[in-house]
């Protein structure tokens, strides 16, 4: 092991970097992506007249749309981050809904295991990786 790896670093339980592209997106990328997003879910809603829950509505369709497609949401790909499974491969189309819901009640998003994972991303089966 380098002087620059960690034996602890988030993500070496998964088998990740402790840096660089593959590794653990650090929670100010994360923090980022979800202000673009959010903002971006906010502006679109401006034909909603503001409605919490239009806004809501929008970052959720926002979140489910990019996730399985392009394997991040606009923030996430702005941040140089991207979601993938932990197992690898495609995340599929049920892991980003679960993973949203999840995200929107806030709750699970702040909970964090050893791996710096929220408890939305463990249900999820799903890690967001450095790009």
């Amino acid at each position: 092991m380098s002087s620059a790896e960690s034996p602890s670093h988030p993500g070496r339980r998964l088998g990740l970097p402790a840096h660089g592209p593959g590794s653990i997106a650090r929670p100010g990328r994360r923090i980022g992506a979800l202000f673009v997003d959010y903002g971006a879910a906010y502006l679109l809603s401006a034909f909603f007249a503001y409605d919490p829950l239009a806004i809501l509505a929008i970052f959720a369709a926002i979140q489910i749309l990019f996730l399985p497609t392009t394997q991040g949401s606009p923030g996430h790909r702005i941040f140089g981050i991207r979601l993938a499974r932990v197992e690898g491969g495609w995340v599929g189309l049920w892991r980003p809904i679960v993973r949203t819901l999840l995200l929107i009640l806030v709750i699970p998003a702040v909970i964090w295991d050893a791996d710096q994972r929220g408890l939305h991303d463990k249900a999820a089966g799903t890690v967001l990786l450095r790009a």
